[in-house]
């Protein structure tokens, strides 16, 4: 597996993510069916890497976590 590709891959789904949370809102249903379409997607491309369906979940955690703890 190419590390550094996932890697950068990464980094490009947390800026879309980003786009995406200005765009809908992280309230919206849209926002975290995009979450969770995107992140079974580039686990999928990976093959179910076990590393890459483990960043995944945390991330998609980082997610949940920023949405329960932020003010609204």
């Amino acid at each position: 597996m190419d590390y550094q590709k996932f890697y950068a891959e990464v980094a490009e789904w947390i800026q879309q993510c980003n786009d995406m949370a200005l765009k809908t809102g992280m309230e919206s249903h849209d926002f975290w069916n995009w979450v969770m379409r995107s992140t079974g997607e580039l686990s999928n491309k990976y093959g179910n890497n076990d590393l890459v369906k483990m960043q995944m979940v945390m991330l998609v955690n980082w997610l949940e976590d920023i949405y329960e703890n932020k003010e609204v």
